[in-house]
This record gives structure tokens, sequence and C-alpha cells, in this order.
């Protein structure tokens, strides 16, 4: 899909020009078709690159400067407010006048900015544009950092400290500490995909900024700065929640082997008590022509009391070694 930002008309296919008008700041390839991209090639004289080279990881596909023109790309996450978000490759075209933008998901940033762009007439240039898009991908990433810490802290009420209406029962079934491990590895999940979408734009930002463009004017320059500055803290927050994240995983994957350790210290229990009461009952058992209890009054009651005796004698024992 094609759109066309500030154009007071003319439709960009009805311009027989190669050159663009003046009042066209951005145009907006969102899965762009093949056609679509010819189009905008033939009009602005830019390069469209595909997915796949939008995708590439080194620096120098990520960043490179032809002609004048600025290209850049980085990852964004698609779908962040779903249940299956995943990362897809953003591309950025600038120059003095146009800012071309390739993606291939919906983004919440770009709609935010592109809202912003119908009602403020101050938006006139294309670094204004990438500046503002720069400015809404970094407040959206604090945004889902804040969201993943409260979850955090939900996990870890839930570890620690159990159901808060039931302080004195702290939660260890299995099924909360399994679905605890889901939680914490899919908030470890996200906070990957945060670390990769600020690792692109830490690196976006000095870039453009060293390149001393003369039209990147001071005030954007300034706005830039900030975001470097907002992003530099995002990665110290992102790795705070990374290493309580780590130390969740740890704490859960503890309390897993301390159920098991309780269970088979259950079953090493049961299979000690259950042997002398199997010895007595064995005894009792066998058939001898000449057994003094069977002639007893209380023979039957004796032989029940001596299996009771062999199960509490081992219990007693364990007790006091401090088995449980």
């Amino acid at each position: 899909m094609l759109t066309i930002y500030r154009d007071t008309g003319q439709s960009l296919r009805t311009i027989r020009s190669l050159e663009l008008p003046k009042e066209v700041i951005w145009i907006d390839l969102h899965d762009p078709s093949d056609d679509e991209k010819t189009l905008v090639q033939e009009r602005s004289g830019f390069h469209i690159p595909s997915r796949e080279a939008l995708s590439e990881i080194e620096a120098s596909s990520r960043l490179a400067v032809e002609d004048g023109i600025i290209y850049l790309s980085t990852p964004l996450v698609a779908l962040g407010d779903g249940n299956d978000p995943h990362l897809t490759p953003v591309g950025f075209i600038l120059s003095q006048s146009l800012l071309v933008t390739v993606r291939f998901d919906e983004l919440p940033a770009f709609a935010t900015v592109a809202e912003r762009v119908r009602r403020d007439a101050t938006l006139r240039s294309g670094a204004g544009i990438f500046t503002a898009l720069l400015e809404a991908i970094v407040d959206r990433g604090a945004d889902v950092l804040e969201r993943l810490e409260s979850e955090l802290n939900k996990v870890s009420r839930s570890v620690f400290r159990g159901d808060p209406n039931k302080l004195y029962k702290t939660v260890r079934s299995s099924a909360a500490l399994r679905h605890a491990l889901v939680v914490i590895g899919r908030i470890g999940d996200r906070l990957s995909q945060a670390r990769e979408v600020l690792l692109g734009v830490d690196r976006v930002v000095p870039y453009v900024l060293g390149l001393k463009q003369a039209w990147i004017v001071p005030e954007f320059e300034d706005r830039l700065g900030a975001v470097a500055k907002d992003v530099a803290s995002l990665n110290a927050f992102d790795d705070h929640l990374t290493n309580k994240v780590q130390f969740l995983l740890d704490a859960v994957l503890g309390f897993i082997n301390i159920a098991q350790n309780d269970l088979f210290k259950v079953l090493t229990i049961v299979s000690v008590v259950g042997i002398p009461p199997t010895i007595v009952v064995g005894v009792y058992g066998m058939n001898f022509k000449f057994m003094p209890e069977l002639n007893w009054t209380w023979g039957y009651p004796f032989g029940l009391a001596m299996v009771l005796l062999s199960v509490l004698l081992p219990l007693a024992w364990l007790k006091w070694r401090g088995w449980f």
C-alpha cells in the first residue's frame, strides 16, 4: 500500500514529471507491490530495497549514504500488543526534502506519526518526520518495558509470596510453577525483541548525526540527541529487567527441584517405614505347626500392635533425624 503525506490533491500516480511536488514530504510504503516500488523509484530517484535487503544484519547494509541520500534500516516489533509479536524490518530513505519508509507490517508508531502529520502543519520536512518516527518508536519501547516490568513484578509476587489474600500459603504447586515458567519465557522473548529494536535505533541516531548534513537543522539535532539519551536509559532498564528475568527463572527452577526432592523424600520415607511392618506380617504369615501366639487370647491384638509399633518407631527416628 502506498500512502503520500502532504499531497495537495495531485496523486503521485498522475504526476507525469519525474520530480515530486514540494508538498510531498513523506511516502510510506506498507508491504508494497512491485508496481508501487517501481513508481516511487521513478518519481523520487531513490532505490527501494527489498525485504531481504532490509533484513540483513551487518552495519554496512543497515547504514549507508549514496549521492547524499541516507539509507537506513532497523528491526521493529509488529503485533506488540498481541499474542504473537515478531520482529519486522523497516527501511528509512532520507533526503533533504523527502522521507520514504518501507515496512511490511502494521506499526503503532507509524500510525501515531501519520495522525500527527495530518493535524500538525509545522512538520514540513522529511527530517522532521524521521525525527518524529524515532521519538514515537522510543516512546513505544518505553511503554513496552514498563508493561513488562509490571508483569515481572506479578510473577515475582506469585513465586515468592503466593496469593496476596493468603499470605500464609506460598504458591508452590506444579501448575503454578509451570505457568510462571511460561510467563517468564514470554517476557524474556519480548525483552530480547525490545533490545534488538533499541540496538537498531542506537545505531541509526549517531550515524545520522555524524553525517553533519546541513539540512538537519539544530532543532532536529537536539531532538535526535534526546532520542539517543532516551535509548541509553532504556538499554540500562532493559538490562535490569533481563537480570530480573534470569533471577526469577533460576528461582522457579530451584523451587521445581525442591518440589522434586520433597517427592523423592516422601517416597523414601514410605519405603523405609514400610519395611518393618512387612517383616512382622511376614513372620506371622509363616505356616509353622507350633506358633505360641495362635493360642493366646490377645494374640491378634498383639500382632496388630507389633505392626503399628514397627511403623511408629521408624517414623519417630526419621523425625528425630530431621527428615520431615
